[in-house]
């Protein structure tokens, strides 16, 4: 009679999970937002988290190859412009560490997964900044890449997430075209100085493709995280999409895109790319790419040298809290 009892409540249980859910991916079809205090599947929950916040952890470590030449900037004009630039890229952390939050994980966890080498971040930002229009490169392709991978979510299903993206792509357009300005510049000054860029170049333009993730074929997450509507687009569709905007521009520059099966097909206008080397997408994700010691050893510098920061904040907090309690008792 007991185990019968508990078959009945488990399957009463499982009954009413799947009607939550399926009630949950009506509202996802209508196209309503989800909201932190919303009923969720705990997968979709735990996509976001993994998401948003790989999604910070690359603003906060893309602050490096750029900061890295704000003090070896040609003119005082392009140092301002990479300061705010920089200043930007950890604001829009910020912005997601907070979406984060609304999912009911802390930020001081998610930055110890980031300290740990627990969690991920885009693996663009462990390759170096040789040269000065490799700043403009990033501006170009990287911020370019981005874009097109998070325009779409500015319609994500997930309310905070989508919010924060909003403002996020107006900041990331403007970097975008910043940076296209500055290799416009540098191509028309001298011979040397384009050369400098079509370097920059290529040695920018693969690592930019893989920005999108596996292909198709291989991604894990694509095909649930677009029944939820937190992607819109695969990762194949997105990097055509930045392959058809992009190469034109190139070619303004006068410059070369490094593919040798590099090819327009007119009849679906689409430009065709040679194969990506996923090998080494791979190995940068796993910690072997040109600098992910050092932007790993930088962070965990930066984080214990700010330690008084922190201590600091919390002190301040908690004694404004404890004035307010005591204000509030003797009143």
């Amino acid at each position: 009679m007991y185990t019968q009892a508990l078959n009945t409540v488990d399957t009463a249980s499982t009954v009413e999970d799947a009607e939550r859910e399926a009630a949950f991916q009506g509202r996802i079809d209508a196209e309503e937002k989800i909201e932190p205090n919303d009923w969720m599947p705990e997968a979709y929950r735990k996509t976001l988290v993994r998401q948003i916040s790989q999604h910070a952890h690359s603003e906060i470590v893309g602050m490096l190859p750029e900061g890295n030449w704000i003090t070896r900037a040609p003119t005082l004009k392009r140092k301002a412009a990479l300061l705010a630039k920089v200043q930007d890229e950890g604001g829009h952390g910020l912005y997601l560490y907070s979406a984060a939050e609304t999912l009911g994980v802390s930020r001081e966890e998610l930055t110890e997964q980031l300290l740990s080498g627990k969690a991920k971040y885009s693996s663009i930002f462990n390759y170096p900044t040789l040269t000065w229009a490799d700043i403009g490169a990033i501006g170009w392709l990287v911020d370019g890449a981005a874009i097109m991978n998070q325009i779409p979510l500015c319609r994500c299903s997930f309310g905070p997430y989508s919010r924060a993206m909003i403002r996020i792509c107006k900041e990331e357009s403007f970097h975008q075209r910043q940076g296209y300005e500055l290799l416009l510049t540098m191509c028309r000054s001298s011979e040397e100085q384009k050369a400098m860029v079509q370097d920059a170049l290529n040695r920018w333009w693969w690592p930019s493709l893989m920005m999108f993730g596996p292909s198709d074929k291989d991604s894990l997450h694509s095909a649930q995280s677009m029944a939820w509507k937190i992607k819109r687009f695969t990762n194949d569709e997105l990097r055509q999409k930045f392959v058809d905007a992009t190469v034109p521009q190139a070619h303004f520059l006068g410059l070369t895109i490094p593919d040798e099966d590099l090819k327009l097909n007119e009849e679906t206008g689409h430009w065709e790319y040679g194969e990506i080397d996923w090998s080494e997408f791979a190995r940068v994700l796993k910690g072997d790419g040109p600098c992910n010691r050092q932007r790993m050893k930088a962070r965990r510098k930066a984080h214990a040298e700010g330690g008084w920061v922190r201590e600091a904040a919390l002190a301040y907090a908690e004694k404004r809290a404890a004035r307010r309690a005591a204000k509030s008792a003797a009143a």
